[in-house]
């Protein structure tokens, strides 16, 4: 029944007679129950406040009365008009993902309450009043469509969008642990690798919440829509999603760590970095934090994450580890470390004082999914530990002889610098004959240009020409293969003013690309968009702009390799063996940092143990269950 039921802040709108303003009352910490009465109607019953602030109301919701704006849903914000007389429900706060469960089980319900409620005869007496939480939604009611109930977005009766008729995509066992894991409370770290599908830990029951010892590790493992799932799983106005990059942020609808701490680097003196946390606009945010996401924490440097605990300590008032926020962090540090200047040490997050302290429970994913060729997840597996055998240099070195290109469409060269990339994309555009043709992006505060350029994936001037080759940088069509990462070629433009690109991709579509907006979080919970086209050029790209793609084709050259971890990065990139070309392979270029090699065999000496200790409880309920009968 968990649809049924919805935690949030609810203001009910009652009309006064008279064109009066109507009576409103605010209920914090609400509960919002769909059921149904004794004469088995829908009821929305919402129940809040303490003491003799306490209420309870109940409201029968009629098909042809209810309306729903969910416009807002995403932000976890809603409204439901309850009755002929215009009472309506504003709900707020609400985790989005249990909020469009809880919506989409209204809107099915009540256009279905008429074929659900029996047919009987008129009873001389009322029964007597009843409330039930209302039945999960079936099969048939996905199929039906929600009557008229869409109309207030434009849609025609009958229509539902087609995202509500069929369920939501399901996390596996190990993302539900995760969920599970978020949802107790507790702060999380959990990391992945590419190629580690073949280690597996034993089942738990939905939503056990495995212990500090115990080990789980995340890349191409799903990592991106688990993060979505965590976000749409808590408060908005309490949960602030940060990355360590600009574009790392943007794909989960965050801002950048540094921007929400408001501390700069962290370098200052602490008391210096306290003051600065302490502005208006920035303390808001430390004080109304409850939940905090940090992505891509490898490149999170340890002493800035130190800095950040105490700031939380310092500004929230609070003694509690991170001033009582709860930290859901993911990452691996077997990537790529945290940006230092030269002859500086590097500091990864669990060296800091504080990462002991402040973190619950680690966890590793294994099911990979960016991967599916076995022989590649071994390779990866072995380069990700910094580990490169004559057999692994073999099979990389076997690699130079890929055909790059199929069906026009070139491999993309990943570089270890910017300029490389730059230089490399500007020359090949320029090499190509015809016309360039230029798509401006359009952004919602051009004083804020260069902060929308930071968190964007795609820059504010696109140029293309026929024969270029691009990548996409959004996910448009997952069921056609049309994902972030997607290569193709551009065929044509249309003929039309806009003169929008085609583009044939690898996976075989040919697709007119649109504008595309990205919301970004700009200072002070400002939200900042960019419209642009979701292409970008992609004969070269670098390894750090790299991250969070899979690329169907990957041409790399590791002979200017600087940090560790980098090489697995670019590497672990490519969906396949087949759609790898690997030039002047170099196994010196393969490395792991000592520190973090020790790290992860301290995680998984602790797995072992823990993995022990639930065989251990299991054995041991197992022969109690056996003497009780």
């Amino acid at each position: 029944m968990e649809a049924a039921e919805l935690r949030c802040t609810a203001a009910v709108e009652q009309p006064l007679p008279g064109g009066l303003a109507p009576r409103r009352r605010v209920m914090r910490n609400a509960t919002v129950l769909l059921g149904r009465d004794e004469l088995r109607q829908p009821v929305l019953r919402v129940a809040g406040g303490s003491g003799a602030a306490a209420a309870v109301l109940s409201f029968v919701l009629a098909g042809d009365a209810v309306r729903l704006f969910t416009r807002f849903a995403g932000e976890g914000r809603a409204a439901v008009r309850v009755g002929p007389d215009g009472a309506q429900v504003l709900l707020s706060d609400c985790p989005p993902d249990a909020l469009r469960r809880f919506l989409r089980l209204l809107r099915l319900k009540v256009a279905a309450g008429s074929r659900d409620a029996p047919r009987r005869p008129r009873l001389l007496e009322r029964p007597p009043p009843s409330f039930s939480v209302i039945s999960p939604v079936q099969e048939r009611d996905l199929l039906c469509g929600p009557g008229r109930l869409g109309e207030e977005r434009g849609q025609r009766p009958a229509e539902v969008p087609r995202a509500e008729r069929r369920p939501p995509a399901r996390l596996s066992a190990e993302q539900e642990a995760v969920l599970g894991a978020v949802r107790s409370g507790k702060s999380i770290f959990f990391t992945g690798s590419a190629g580690e599908g073949s280690r597996r830990l034993p089942s738990a029951p939905r939503g056990t919440c495995w212990p500090l010892t115990c080990c789980f590790s995340l890349e191409g493992t799903g990592k991106s829509f688990l993060l979505k799932r965590i976000v749409g799983s808590l408060p908005p106005n309490t949960t602030y999603a940060t990355a360590s990059t600009g574009v790392a942020a943007c794909h989960i609808g965050g801002t950048t760590l540094h921007a929400f701490a408001g501390i700069g680097s962290g370098k200052a003196p602490l008391e210096q970095c306290i003051q600065l946390a302490e502005r208006p606009g920035v303390r808001q945010h430390w004080l109304a934090c409850q939940h905090l996401i940090i992505d891509e924490i490898s490149m999170v440097d340890g002493k800035f994450f130190d800095k950040l605990e105490a700031v939380a300590r310092a500004v929230r008032k609070r003694d509690e580890p991170f001033g009582g926020i709860q930290l859901i962090i993911c990452g691996d540090f077997l990537q790529l470390p945290p940006v230092c200047k030269t002859n500086e040490e590097t500091k990864f997050c669990f060296q800091a004082k504080s990462w002991r302290k402040c973190i619950h429970i680690n966890m590793e994913l294994t099911e990979v999914r960016r991967q599916t060729d076995k022989a590649f997840v071994s390779i990866l597996s072995a380069i990700r530990l910094g580990r490169c055998t004559e057999e692994v240099t073999r099979q990389l070195m076997q690699t130079a002889a890929h055909k790059s290109e199929r069906d026009g469409i070139l491999a993309t060269r990943l570089c270890t610098h910017k300029d490389d990339v730059e230089i490399t994309n500007e020359r090949r555009l320029q090499q190509l004959p015809g016309e360039v043709h230029l798509f401006e992006a359009l952004d919602s505060d051009p004083m804020l240009v260069k902060l929308i350029d930071a968190q964007c994936p795609v820059g504010g001037r696109v140029e293309l020409k026929l024969g270029a080759q691009v990548m996409l940088a959004k996910n448009l069509d997952v069921s056609q293969g049309l994902v972030n990462g997607a290569r193709g070629v551009v065929v044509g433009f249309e003929s039309e003013q806009k003169g929008l690109p085609k583009v044939r991709f690898l996976c075989g579509v040919t697709q007119l690309i649109k504008m595309e907006k990205w919301i970004i979080k700009g200072p002070s919970g400002v939200h900042l968009s960019r419209q642009q086209l979701p292409l970008k050029l992609a004969w070269a790209i670098s390894i750090h702009k790299s991250q969070g793609m899979s690329l169907d084709c990957v041409e790399i050259s590791l002979s200017r390799v600087f940090e560790s971890g980098q090489a697995y990065v670019a590497l672990s990139r490519a969906r396949s063996l087949a759609g790898l070309r690997v030039l002047d392979f170099d196994p010196k270029a393969v490395r792991a940092d000592p520190a973090v090699l020790q790290f992860y065999r301290q995680l998984r000496r602790h797995q072992l143990l823990a993995q022990d200790s639930l065989h251990t409880h299991s054995d041991a309920d197992e022969k109690e269950n056996w003497k009780r009968n």
